[in-house]
C-alpha cells in the first residue's frame, strides 16, 4: 500500500517537472542566431515576438552568453598561445632534419 502511494506521488511530481522544465525549444545555435538578429537592430520585444519567447527569457540567454564571451576569450588566447608553441617546435624540428640531412649528404660524398 505504501508503495503503490509513493509511486502515485513521484510520477505526479515527475508530471509536473517535466511540464515546469520541458524540453529546450532553441538550441546554443538557434540561440545565438536569436542575439545576433537583435545585434543587428531588431527590437527585443519584435524578435520575442518572432520566436515566441519572453523578453525575461531573451535577457537570460543574453547574459548567459556575454558570460560565456570572457571564457571564449581566455580559450581562444591560450589556444593562440599553445599554436605558437608548436610553431615554434615545428621550426627547430625541420631545421634539425635539414641540418641532418647536409650533414649525411656530405658524409656520404666523402665516402664515394
Amino acid at each position: 500500500m505504501l508503495s503503490d502511494r509513493f509511486s502515485t506521488v513521484l510520477t505526479e511530481h515527475f508530471v509536473r517537472t517535466e511540464a515546469v522544465m520541458g524540453k529546450r525549444k532553441f538550441d546554443d545555435d538557434q540561440i545565438t542566431g536569436i542575439l545576433k538578429e537583435h545585434q543587428a537592430g531588431v527590437t527585443v520585444a519584435d524578435v520575442c515576438h518572432r520566436y515566441g519567447i519572453s523578453e525575461p527569457t531573451f535577457y537570460r540567454w543574453q547574459s548567459l552568453q556575454f558570460g560565456n564571451v570572457g571564457l571564449h576569450a581566455r580559450r581562444v588566447r591560450a589556444l593562440e598561445e599553445e599554436n605558437q608553441k608548436l610553431k615554434k617546435l615545428l621550426a627547430e624540428s625541420m631545421l634539425s632534419a635539414a641540418t641532418l640531412s647536409e650533414m649525411l649528404a656530405k658524409t656520404s660524398k666523402g665516402r664515394n
